[in-house]
């Protein structure tokens, strides 16, 4: 009788994968047919059509085993038949293993651009790497360490990087001398945004930031006088090493390569460019880890949690999100002055809503609260696609789908193993969540 009740479960679970691939595949067919069916092709006449039935097929194949595989792995898990010991002792090694792993990423980064394999675009798209870092860092305060749902974080981003190309550009301020005004103007932005939406949460906070993120947005791409609009700003200028400028015509002795008396070459200013991205990522993931252990740190804790909870031990709410909202608008300011300096070309385009979804992608597939998970995640969602750029076509997709399967098999991100900031016992081993 088991065994044959065994047998009747298998068939059930079994139609349940195949009807849930049956319908993920028909939704595929019905979405690939205009996207991926058809291509236009050039010809003596105009352009005409060309149908690709083999990339269809292959297309809704691809969906079809992809759900079954998930759909079955899901099940199985669920009855406690499979598991995966690596990814779940993953969070638990790192954390053991937390501070060696700091130490040889630290040394990895400051070596990278002197390793003879490594190219100039390779040091290029590891300074990009390290922009994402630092915003996700940022958006961490908010979003993992006080639970507060931000969807609007780029606006922060182009409030740091527009400060510091009007007082660039109009007052000739150095990149240094503007760092910390870029900062503060953003904390500002950051406080004016937390004041209105104190007794928001969830959604209803999440539609107020996306809106913000994108009344900035239209500000600046209407408020000509004072942004250039569409046109956005150029003729940024860029960070310096104690007066030494990177170019080739400068006055005598004010340029690197004259001062050390190198051949000029355009990869000093790239080299510079990341070692800068890279204090600055290091400042804030320091700052991070140490406002954690603060009384300021385990109220944003507490207030996730709980926010009535928290109300109850005595934390003011309101200072609470204020300060949450006005550091990570810091760390985004800081960001978008550099990134400014960087490109030495700024317009509303490079602020849109896509941008914030990326750092709370970012955020999220590393693991709430979690830093190492941040950099982790920035790699993954800026390299792969780089990685994929030969299939130009597809990346896209690829890219989705490994997404799709991270959360599925870490829906609580890459490392989601935290240990509490206050502990009673420290010496008493945690067990994994």
């Amino acid at each position: 009788m088991a065994n044959q009740s065994s047998l009747g479960l298998e068939k059930l679970r079994a139609s349940a994968v195949l009807k849930e691939a049956g319908l993920a595949s028909l939704v595929a067919l019905v979405l690939a047919l205009p996207l991926i069916g058809f291509r236009t092709v050039g010809g003596g006449d105009g352009l005409s059509f060309e149908f690709r039935w083999e990339a269809l097929v292959v297309s809704v194949v691809i969906v079809f085993l992809g759900r079954s595989l998930v759909t079955a792995m899901h099940g199985v898990w669920r009855l406690n038949r499979f598991s995966l010991p690596g990814f779940q002792r993953f969070g638990s090694v790192i954390e053991r293993r937390q501070v060696l792993l700091i130490l040889g990423i630290i040394v990895l980064a400051l070596l990278f651009p002197l390793m003879p394999e490594v190219d100039r675009r390779a040091v290029d798209l590891a300074t990009l790497v390290l922009i994402y870092v630092m915003l996700g860092w940022g958006l961490n305060i908010v979003v993992g360490l006080a639970g507060l749902l931000d969807l609007g974080y780029v606006a922060f981003y182009a409030v740091g990087a527009y400060t510091f190309a009007l007082l660039g550009t109009v007052y000739d301020w150095s990149f240094w001398g503007c760092l910390p005004i870029a900062g503060a103007v953003a904390a500002m932005f950051g406080i004016l945004l937390g004041y209105p939406v104190l007794r928001l949460r969830g959604d209803y906070l999440a539609i107020v930031t996306l809106g913000f993120g994108e009344i900035i947005r239209v500000v600046l791409t209407n408020w000509v006088a004072l942004s250039g609009g569409p046109n956005g700003i150029a003729g940024i200028p860029r960070p310096t090493l104690f007066g030494l400028e990177f170019t080739r015509r400068t006055r005598e002795g004010h340029s690197f390569h004259e001062y050390f008396d190198l051949p000029f070459s355009g990869d000093h200013r790239i080299i510079f460019l990341y070692y800068v991205i890279l204090i600055l990522a290091l400042i804030t993931n320091i700052f991070v880890l140490r406002i954690r252990k603060l009384p300021i740190g385990r109220a944003w804790e507490a207030l996730r949690e709980d926010e009535i909870a928290c109300r109850s031990l005595g934390i003011n709410p309101v200072n609470t999100k204020l300060s949450a909202f006005a550091l990570g608008a810091m760390f985004g300011g800081f960001a978008g002055a550099f990134f400014a300096s960087r490109n030495g070309f700024i317009s509303p385009e490079s602020f849109t809503f896509i941008e914030s979804a990326i750092v709370l992608s970012i955020v999220v597939l590393g693991g709430m609260g979690s830093q190492i998970g941040v950099v982790l995640a920035a790699a993954a969602i800026v390299l792969l696609p780089e990685a994929l750029r030969e299939f130009s076509e597809y990346r896209m997709l690829v890219f989705g789908l490994a997404m799709v399967l991270v959360m599925v098999w870490r829906p609580r991100g890459l490392l989601a193993h935290r240990r509490p900031t206050l502990m009673l016992n420290p010496s008493r081993p945690i067990a994994p969540k």
